[in-house]
């Protein structure tokens, strides 16, 4: 992987990574076209760089971490599902389901759900006041959406979204409390990758990984900011306009380049 490869997929990790359209997918996606050959260690690098973009939400929402226990045990009650789940399925979900048709078909049908996402809740509100004030039980089906995500292509942003929603979060509360949830769930993700992959980062790749861990950092600040201004106003369905669209596209190129599955 060269430098500029390394910014191209920080980029896209940036902007994708709390928006519903799936980072890992577009990553894996954006591998295909780049004909990157490192398989191994491309796997571990776009993971590791997400601790880049987790980095932005804490900066970004670092007062509601400080304002009470609530929200703490909230979402650790969200990210359980995911941590048990997660971590006896890992070696099956990274071996067998990182390829550009996995991904295609993820996308599309997540973009469908989007859209119907919109149609359901439209200008409804939500029954909780506060992300805190989310009852347990609803936090728990929040974390088994997010356990959907683990299939590349999903979008762990979407899953939670949605998930949000079911449990009573309006848009925008869903939304925040995607972004939040994702800090221990990447970490989580991040920090296991690291220490079951840590033999195919050798020296050199360290200042790729921090290129493109300080690249995502700035480009999902960004993304996260916008996202949040957006989403009261226009909702979801955009998102699953461009999903379907990108989804189709990549079936399209993946087989007239005659990409193969399980790269």
């Amino acid at each position: 992987m060269t430098i500029l490869q390394a910014i191209i997929l920080a980029i896209i990790e940036g902007l994708t990574e709390f928006l519903p359209v799936s980072s890992t997918g577009h990553m894996i996606l954006a591998d295909s076209l780049m004909k990157i050959t490192d398989a191994e260690f491309t796997k571990t690098f776009e993971i590791v760089i997400q601790l880049g973009a987790i980095l932005a939400v804490l900066f970004l929402y670092i007062k509601r971490f400080l304002v009470g226990i609530d929200i703490y045990i909230k979402l650790a009650v969200a990210f359980i599902p995911t941590c048990l789940i997660g971590f006896f399925a890992y070696k099956t979900i990274k071996g067998y389901l990182f390829n550009p048709y996995v991904v295609s078909v993820a996308l599309i049908v997540g973009g469908i759900a989007l859209i119907m996402l919109d149609k359901w809740t439209g200008s409804r509100k939500g029954r909780y006041a506060d992300l805190e004030n989310i009852s347990t039980i609803d936090a728990v089906k929040i974390g088994l959406f997010q356990c959907i995500s683990m299939i590349p292509g999903v979008s762990r942003a979407a899953a939670t979204i949605i998930g949000g929603i079911y449990a009573g979060f309006d848009r925008k509360q869903a939304t925040e409390f995607s972004f939040l949830l994702a800090i221990p769930t990447m970490f989580a993700a991040s920090g296991l990758d690291l220490i079951k992959s840590g033999n195919v980062i050798h020296r050199n790749d360290w200042l790729l990984l921090l290129v493109g861990g300080g690249v995502a950092f700035v480009f999902a600040a960004l993304a996260v900011k916008l996202f949040i201004a957006f989403v009261p106003r226009y909702g979801f369905k955009h998102f699953g306009y461009y999903r379907i669209l990108v989804g189709i596209l990549f079936i399209a190129l993946s087989l007239s380049l005659g990409i193969k599955v399980g790269i």
